[in-house]
């Protein structure tokens, strides 16, 4: 499933790749896209795309209120045995997929793209100030409780189908922030979860913007962990 907010300009083109990915693939599959609120034709823009490929649904709010609100959306009517989280504007190639399904197969509840962990396969694109601050928001995260996991706000989780549905049918936070709320509630539940490096590059336009949205994302990842302290998860069964 592909969040999608103010997209119009670079969702069509990704689209076109997934589709055309899983086209060669031969397998079934199913691409949902959520419109967050946009004030431009992303939705019109998927829709158009749709008319020539069926698998590609698209769900739009009317108001914006956050990718964690998008992304539960999206993940609560997928149907397949593995979702994938991937962010519109693909700044990881659709190809890296197969990736995060070897974790997946190897054990793997749920595996998360990463820019952070180091792979001599992978090449990474990205500007200094990003990548500072991502290194402090990653600390703050892991003292938070997502435990050695060194970056979760990569835009790009593949998880088994019933994972999916046991973590986002409690996930409450709609903003940014949400994946760190999401990995705490993996790492309570004891899902195994992989991090796995990832080719990446730094595409321009985007809906983050380190000063701007920072301290509202610090602001609910503090608030979701207050809320599992209170309400803690319980373990899954075996």
């Amino acid at each position: 499933m592909i969040p999608a907010y103010n997209e119009a300009a670079r969702l069509p083109a990704y689209l076109e790749q997934v589709v055309a990915y899983f086209g060669r693939r031969g397998e079934p599959f199913e691409v949902i896209v959520v419109n967050d609120g946009s004030r431009d034709a992303t939705a019109d823009g998927a829709r158009e795309i749709g008319r020539s490929h069926p698998e590609i649904d698209v769900l739009s709010f009317g108001d914006n209120r956050g990718k964690g609100r998008a992304v539960r959306a999206g993940m609560r009517v997928a149907r397949g045995e593995l979702r994938l989280m991937s962010d519109a504007d693909g700044a990881t190639p659709i190809s890296e997929l197969p990736r995060l399904e070897a974790a997946v197969r190897a054990g793997a509840d749920l595996a998360i793209g990463s820019r952070a962990r180091r792979d001599a396969s992978v090449v990474r694109t990205t500007r200094l100030h990003r990548r500072v601050a991502g290194r402090a928001f990653s600390l703050i995260a892991r003292g938070l409780g997502v435990g050695d996991i060194l970056d979760t706000q990569c835009g790009f989780k593949l998880f088994r189908g019933p994972v999916a549905d046991d973590l986002f049918a409690d996930l409450e936070t709609d903003g940014f922030g949400f994946d760190v709320e999401l990995l705490i509630r993996a790492r309570r539940r004891g899902y195994r979860v992989a991090e796995v490096p990832v080719n990446w590059t730094d595409q321009p336009g985007s809906k983050v913007g380190v000063v701007r949205d920072s301290p509202a994302m610090l602001r609910e990842v503090l608030i979701a962990r207050w809320r599992l302290a209170v309400h803690p998860p319980s373990r899954r069964q075996p």
